[in-house]
C-alpha cells in the first residue's frame, strides 16, 4: 500500500507552487445547509476544472484548498486572480461574500506518482515535496480573506510578465509587505501582495504564531520605551531631520504620472515651459516611462473632469490608479531666499504620502532647466536606474530642447494643441518656437508630424530637412524618431523605414510610435500575422492614441479572416477613440454579408471631396459590386472620379481608373485608350523622385497595364512596360515589384507562354503576396488546361473576402477588382468544371 514510485530521476525541478485556502468554508456549510453548500462546492470544482485548463495548471491536492503547479509564475497568478474573481461571482449570486487566501512561491519540489493500489485506497496520484512546498504554505496561511502574496523570488517573475495578461496585468496593484519571520524558515522573507482594484485588501497581513513581521530590535516595545525618553531629550526637530524616508516599490518600465507644474515664483513664462521640460528630461531615462499629457488629459475626460482640471496630488494619484502607473511626479518651482529652486515629490498614489523629495537652487530662471536636470537625474536613481544608465541616456536639457524658455513655452502649446486636434493651431506655436529659437530640432519634429498627419507630405519634407540638419540636438530616443521618418521620405521607403521603426520599437518598447509604425509598415507590405502582434503592443492602455492601434488590430484580423473579430476590434476602437464608425467597419460587414448594415454605416460617412470623403467612395462602389448593383457602382465611380480632381494627383488617377474598371465588370468593352493614357500619366507622376507618394503613382500605372491584360489587351502593358520596368527597380517598393511580375506573367500568359506565366508567379506565393497573385495565377492555370489548380486559386479567391476588402497596396487602386473576384471565382469554378468536362467529352 505504500509501495510508491520512487521520485523522479531527474532530480528537483523548478516550479511555481500555489496553495489556496476557502475562507470558513466549515461555518458556510453549517450555515446555508448540506444540500446547498453541496451544490456550491460543484459550481466551486467547475471553476477550478476550467481556471486549471485555462492556465495550464497541474492539481496536485484538494479539500477546503488546493494545491497546484504551474510551469511559470504568471499563470499561477492568473490562476489565482480568475480563482478570486469566480469566488466572488459565485458568492454574489448567493448574497454573501466568498473568499480565499493564497501564497504563491516559485521553487525546487521532487514529484512522484503513487502506485495504482495506493490511489485505488485513497492516495494522492502525485505527490509533491520540498522545501518550496511549506514555503507557499507559510505564504497562504498569513494571507488575509481575498489576499494573494508572493514571495520574494516570484513577485519580480510574475511582475516582469504581468503585460501577458492584457489590459488587466496593466491595472494590477502590487504591494510590499516588507520583511516577515516564518516559523520554521531561518531567514526573514520579504513578501509581496497583487490583486486587482476594488477585490485586493492590499493591507498588510496580521500577525500570528507561525509568521510575524520582521521588526529590528530598536522598534521593538522594550526599546521603544528608552528611545522615546532618548528622543524627548534630543528634541523632536533632530528626529524630524534624521527620519528615514518611506520607500516605494518601482520597477523598470514602470509607469509615472507627472502633475502639473507649481509655479510659486509668479513669473508665468515659467508655466508651461517648466512642465514641459522637466518631460523631456525625465522621457530620456529608459527605466522610466512618463505617462503621457495626451493620455492623462484624456484619462480625465473618462472621469468626466474637465480638460483643464489641475493634476494636482489627489487628481494625478487616481489618473495613476486608473492607468497603472506605479507613482506621481509632483514638479515645484519656488524662489527661496533669493535663489529659484526646482524641486519635485514623488508620491505613492495608493496613499498619496510622499515617498522622495528632491531639489536643486539656482540664480535667475536661466538656472531652472540645469536644475531639471538634476532633479530628474536624482529622482530616476531614487526609482531604482543605474547611475551609469543615467549618466548613458542623459543630455542636458538646453542640448535636446532649448535654452530659450519662451520657445520651449511655445513648444508646450503647440503640443497641447496638437493632442487636442487643433492642428492649424499647433504649427503656428510650432513655427513660432522655431523662430525664437531656429536650432530648436524638437520643434521641427513636431511641426513634422502635424503635416505628416494632414498628409500634407510635401510640407512636411522642409521640416524633416531641417530636424536631420539637427540631429546632434535630439535625445536618442527623438533621434531614432527622426531617422525612421527620414527613411519614409528617402530611396526605397518600403524596404529601409521599417527597419528604422522596429530598431525604435526593440529600444524603447514603451515608446508606442515604433510598435504602431511598424505595425502599420507590415500591414501596408501584407505581413498581416507580424502587423497584428505590434498593433496589439501599441494598444497598450498607455497609449494616448490607443483608438487607432486597435483599429490596425482590426484591418490585420481582417485580412486573416478573422472579421467578427475585426468587427469587435473597430467598434472598441470606435469607443475609446470616441469617434463613429468608419469605412474600415463597412469593410467587415460586407465581408460577413451583412450587406445593408455596411450600407447603413456608408450612408453616414462623408462624400466631400476630402481625402477621407474620397476614400469613403472605394467601399460604397466595392459593395455595390459584391452586390452585383452595377448601375449603383458606376454612378458612385463616376462622380468620384470628377470629385478626384480636387484631390491628390494619385487619387485623380486611381478614380478614373477605378470608374473604367467598374465600367468593364459590368459587360462594358473596355476602352483601351483611355487606361493607356491614366497608365502613362501615373508613370510621368512616379518618375518624380521628390513625389513621396511616387509608389503609389507607380502601382497605379501597372493597374492600367493590368486591367487591360485581363480584358485581353496586350497592347496597354507592351507600351508601359518599357517605362515601368526600370522605374519599378529605381522606387524598390516590395508591393510596386509584385505587381509588375503579375504584369510581366500577364503578357506571357497572352503570349501562349501559361506555363513560363505559372513559373513567374508562383514563387510570389509566400504569405505577403498581393491578392491578384491568385487571380492570375488562376488565370494562367486555366489556360495551361491544369483545371485542379485553377480550382485550388477559384477557393483561395472566394475565402478570402476580407483580404480583398483590406488589402492596402497601391491605395486600394485594386481593391474593386479583389471583392469583384471573390464573387467571380463561383463562377470561374463553373467555367473550369465545364471546361474540364468538354476536354473528356472530346
Amino acid at each position: 500500500m505504500n509501495d510508491a514510485h520512487r521520485p523522479d530521476a531527474d532530480g528537483p525541478q523548478l516550479r511555481t507552487l500555489l496553495l489556496t485556502d476557502l475562507c470558513d468554508s466549515t461555518t458556510l456549510v453549517e450555515r446555508i445547509g448540506d444540500g446547498p453548500a453541496a451544490e456550491l462546492f460543484r459550481e466551486h470544482d467547475r471553476l477550478v476544472l476550467a481556471l486549471q485548463q485555462r492556465w495550464r495548471g497541474r492539481l496536485i491536492d484538494r479539500s477546503d484548498g488546493l494545491l497546484l503547479l504551474f510551469e511559470r509564475p504568471i499563470d499561477g497568478l492568473g490562476f489565482a486572480l480568475d480563482y478570486a474573481r469566480g469566488l466572488r461571482e459565485i458568492g454574489a449570486a448567493r448574497k454573501f461574500e466568498l473568499k480565499a487566501r493564497a501564497g504563491l512561491h516559485v521553487g525546487e519540489v521532487l514529484t512522484w506518482r503513487n502506485s495504482d493500489e495506493a490511489v485505488r485506497v485513497g492516495a494522492k496520484p502525485v505527490e509533491v515535496e520540498g522545501l518550496a512546498k511549506p514555503m507557499a504554505g507559510r505564504l497562504m496561511a498569513t494571507a488575509r480573506p481575498g489576499q494573494i502574496l508572493l514571495s520574494a523570488v516570484a513577485e519580480p517573475l510574475a511582475h516582469r510578465a504581468a503585460r501577458e495578461l492584457g489590459e488587466r496585468g496593466q491595472q494590477l496593484l502590487w504591494k510590499s509587505h516588507g520583511r516577515w519571520r516564518f516559523k520554521g524558515v531561518p531567514e526573514p522573507q520579504e513578501i509581496y501582495e497583487v490583486g486587482e482594484p476594488g477585490i485586493a485588501p492590499l493591507r498588510a497581513p496580521p500577525n500570528g504564531p507561525k509568521a510575524w513581521r520582521d521588526v529590528p530590535l530598536w522598534r521593538r516595545p522594550a526599546a521603544l520605551v528608552a528611545e522615546v525618553a532618548l528622543l524627548a531629550m534630543i528634541g523632536g526637530g533632530a528626529w524630524f531631520a534624521t527620519r528615514p524616508q518611506p520607500a516605494i516599490a518601482f520597477n523598470q518600465r514602470d509607469w509615472v504620472v507627472v502633475g502639473d507644474l507649481r509655479n510659486l515664483t509668479g513669473q508665468s513664462v515659467l508655466d508651461d515651459s517648466l512642465e514641459q521640460a522637466f518631460r523631456i528630461s525625465l522621457e530620456q531615462s529608459r527605466y522610466v516611462n512618463v505617462l503621457s499629457d495626451l493620455k492623462t488629459r484624456d484619462t480625465l475626460e473618462r472621469m468626466q473632469r474637465k480638460n483643464d482640471t489641475v493634476l494636482d496630488r489627489a487628481i494625478a494619484s487616481e489618473i495613476a490608479l486608473r492607468d497603472g502607473a506605479r507613482a506621481v511626479i509632483l514638479p515645484t518651482v519656488a524662489e527661496v531666499g533669493g535663489r529659484v529652486r526646482v524641486s519635485a515629490e514623488v508620491i505613492d498614489p495608493h496613499t498619496q504620502t510622499t515617498v522622495y523629495a528632491e531639489s536643486a537652487d539656482g540664480h535667475g530662471k536661466e538656472s531652472t532647466l540645469g536644475s531639471i536636470d538634476t532633479v530628474t537625474a536624482a529622482l530616476r536613481e531614487k526609482l531604482g536606474e543605474a547611475m551609469k544608465s543615467i549618466e548613458r541616456d542623459s543630455e542636458p536639457l538646453p542640448k535636446v530642447a532649448t535654452k530659450n524658455l519662451d520657445a520651449l513655452r511655445a513648444y508646450a502649446l503647440g503640443l497641447k494643441a496638437y493632442g487636442e486636434r487643433r492642428h492649424p493651431e499647433a504649427q503656428r506655436y510650432f513655427d513660432q518656437a522655431i523662430a525664437l529659437d531656429p536650432e530648436f530640432a524638437l520643434a521641427y519634429l513636431a511641426a513634422l508630424r502635424v503635416h505628416v498627419g494632414d498628409a500634407d507630405n510635401r510640407s512636411a519634407k522642409p521640416y524633416l530637412e531641417k530636424a536631420v540638419a539637427l540631429r546632434s540636438h535630439l535625445a536618442p530616443r527623438d533621434a531614432l524618431y527622426l531617422d525612421a521618418w527620414s527613411a519614409e521620405y528617402g530611396p526605397q521607403p518600403a524596404t529601409r523605414a521599417p527597419a528604422q521603426w522596429k530598431l525604435l520599437a526593440g529600444l524603447y518598447p514603451d515608446y508606442y510610435a515604433g510598435h504602431y509604425n511598424y505595425a502599420w509598415a507590415a500591414f501596408a507590405n501584407n505581413r498581416y500575422s507580424e502587423s497584428l502582434s505590434f498593433a496589439k503592443a501599441a494598444a497598450a492602455p498607455q497609449n494616448p492614441l490607443r483608438s487607432s492601434a486597435i483599429e490596425l488590430v482590426g484591418r490585420a484580423q481582417l485580412a486573416q479572416g478573422d472579421a467578427k473579430a475585426a468587427l469587435a476590434s473597430f467598434e472598441q476602437g470606435e469607443k475609446i477613440g470616441r469617434y463613429g464608425p468608419n469605412r474600415r467597419r463597412a469593410a467587415a460587414l460586407a465581408t460577413l454579408r451583412r450587406f445593408d448594415e455596411a450600407r447603413a454605416v456608408l450612408a453616414q460617412l462623408s462624400d466631400d471631396t476630402s481625402t477621407s470623403g474620397l476614400t469613403n467612395n472605394l467601399e460604397r462602389i466595392s459593395v455595390a459590386v459584391d452586390q452585383g448593383r452595377w448601375d449603383e457602382a458606376q454612378k458612385i465611380a463616376a462622380r468620384a472620379e470628377r470629385e478626384a480632381i480636387h484631390g491628390t494627383p494619385v487619387l485623380a488617377n486611381q478614380f478614373a481608373l477605378i470608374r473604367l474598371t467598374v465600367e468593364s465588370l459590368s459587360g462594358r468593352p473596355l476602352q483601351t485608350a483611355a487606361v493607356l493614357a491614366i497608365g502613362r500619366k501615373a508613370a510621368a507622376q512616379a518618375g518624380d523622385e521628390a513625389d513621396p507618394l511616387r509608389n503609389e503613382q507607380a502601382y497605379v500605372a501597372l493597374s492600367a497595364a493590368y486591367l487591360g491584360q485581363r480584358h485581353g489587351q496586350a497592347e496597354v502593358a507592351r507600351q508601359l512596360l518599357p517605362v515601368l520596368e526600370p522605374l519599378a527597380k529605381r522606387i524598390g517598393d516590395p508591393l510596386v515589384t509584385q505587381l509588375l511580375i503579375i504584369v510581366q506573367a500577364g503578357q506571357l500568359r497572352l503570349d501562349g507562354k501559361p506555363q513560363d506565366a505559372i513559373a513567374l508567379l508562383r514563387p510570389l506565393v509566400r504569405g505577403d503576396e498581393l491578392f491578384q497573385v491568385h487571380s492570375a495565377l488562376r488565370a494562367a492555370y486555366a489556360a495551361a488546361g491544369q483545371d485542379q489548380d485553377a480550382q485550388v486559386e477559384e477557393r483561395w479567391l472566394a475565402q478570402n473576402r476580407g483580404r480583398a476588402y483590406i488589402e492596402t497596396a497601391g491605395s486600394q487602386a485594386l481593391q474593386v477588382v479583389n471583392v469583384a473576384d471573390t464573387g467571380l471565382g463561383e463562377r470561374a469554378k463553373a467555367e473550369t468544371v465545364a471546361r474540364a468536362v468538354a476536354r473528356t467529352q472530346r
